[in-house]
């Protein structure tokens, strides 16, 4: 609330002080320069006052004659010239403060714009994808010091592998068969794929007796790495 009575504040004093450069500064530095003007021309009758009183038609001619006169001229241009200066230099502060505000105002309205096209884009396209995720973790465990880890990160790997052979299209009741069915045209590192599949058996088959080092572990990860990478399942 007393942020708001603030801005009403300053916002009132913002119009009082452009109510009096327009009303009552503006008007003075007018009259002034024509005092000048009047004084200068030494007459009382032929020049009119301020633009604050009225001409008539009749007495027109012979003020655009009294204002022509050498004297008149000079002092109402150099009256002019320092009206137009003062005006300039109060107009700069305003003029920068309207800039700024205006690119304000246009990298707001960007901001916006941006804001607008993501939320529209559906939540899916902006996270992670979860294979990636899974791979991810996988390497984490691969790259631990725990044996456990290592296991895990191997079966894991074929867990996936086993995945992409059935986006593939392959059939079968296990990764073997499944295996088994591929066209090697059309599947490249169908041998590291096998290379890897054989320590995941053992891993499977054997448990604890089937001995792991960091290496080896290292060395099966780049064998499912390489077969992923080739249908472009992890980037």
């Amino acid at each position: 609330m007393n942020g708001e009575q603030t801005i009403g504040q300053s916002i009132a004093s913002a119009f009082d002080f452009f109510g009096s450069v327009i009303f009552t500064w503006v008007p003075n530095v007018i009259s002034s320069v024509f005092e000048t003007v009047n004084s200068s021309a030494r007459t009382t009758t032929s020049v009119p006052g301020p633009f604050t009183q009225p001409i008539s038609a009749s007495d027109f001619p012979g003020f655009l004659k009294d204002v022509a006169a050498p004297g008149v001229y000079d002092s109402l241009a150099q009256g002019w010239y320092v009206f137009v200066l003062l005006s300039l230099t109060l107009s700069l502060p305003f003029i920068a403060v309207a800039v700024y505000c205006s690119l304000r105002v246009f990298l707001l309205r960007q901001h916006e714009r941006r804001m607008f096209h993501a939320a529209g884009r559906p939540v899916a396209t902006r996270d992670v994808p979860k294979t990636q995720l899974r791979w991810s973790h996988v390497l984490e465990q691969a790259r631990g010091s725990a044996e456990h880890g290592w296991r895990l990160a191997i079966l894991e790997a074929d867990i996936m592998l086993n995945e992409l052979l059935d986006v593939q299209g392959y059939k079968g009741e296990t990764m073997g068969d499944k295996m088994k069915h591929v066209d090697r045209a059309n599947f490249n590192t169908i041998d590291a794929a096998w290379e890897a599949h054989k320590v995941r058996n053992a891993i499977a088959h054997e448990g604890a007796a089937h001995v792991l080092n960091q290496r080896e572990v290292r060395r099966v990860i780049s064998l499912y790495e390489k077969v992923f990478r080739e249908f472009g399942y992890i980037t």
